[in-house]
């Protein structure tokens, strides 16, 4: 439609005294419906869905064919006017309906259900922070508390489970 664009999404600019300044306004508007708050169906995926909703959106997968031929790694969006394309940019986070988890952009290629993190708090306090380094089993002592060292080897147990410790 236009060379003048925004830098991030490639949203068309409207010009002193252009013509039907209405349809670069409505381009604008689809792509913002599409891309805020950004949600897909399912992706990546490399065939496009044979009876699309307005609304709807996908990522697109390496080595798509279709409509979605030379697409790849793209946001696509069903639209009354028909698919509109949407090039990913660093950090970009979409939510994946069928998989129930976030997809992120990390510059090169789709992270699927990982969102990566200095810390995690809740309530202002800390409770995952980095990797810590792995904690020994218990063992050795006089004397042998079957109870306590049950319940220290559960706490590791745990913490390994989540991921905190090696």
């Amino acid at each position: 439609m236009t060379d003048v664009a925004s830098p991030r999404f490639a949203l068309p600019f409207i010009l002193p005294g252009q013509a039907q300044k209405e349809l670069f306004h409505n381009e604008a508007l689809i792509a913002v419906d599409a891309l805020l708050h950004a949600a897909v169906e399912s992706g990546p995926v490399t065939v496009p869905p044979s009876t699309p909703v307005a609304g709807q959106s996908w990522v697109v997968a390496g080595g798509a064919g279709g409509a979605w031929a030379g697409h790849e790694q793209s946001l696509a969006s069903w639209t009354s006017g028909g698919w509109r394309f949407t090039a990913p940019g660093a950090g970009m986070i979409v939510w994946n309906k069928a998989g129930g988890h976030w997809l992120q952009w990390t510059g090169s290629g789709w992270s699927s259900g990982e969102l990566p993190a200095t810390k995690i708090l809740v309530d202002g306090q800390q409770v995952v922070g980095a990797r810590q380094p792995a904690v020994p089993n218990p063992s050795g002592g006089t004397i042998i508390d079957a109870e306590a060292r049950a319940a220290v080897e559960a706490v590791i147990v745990a913490l390994k489970a989540h991921g905190l410790i090696d």
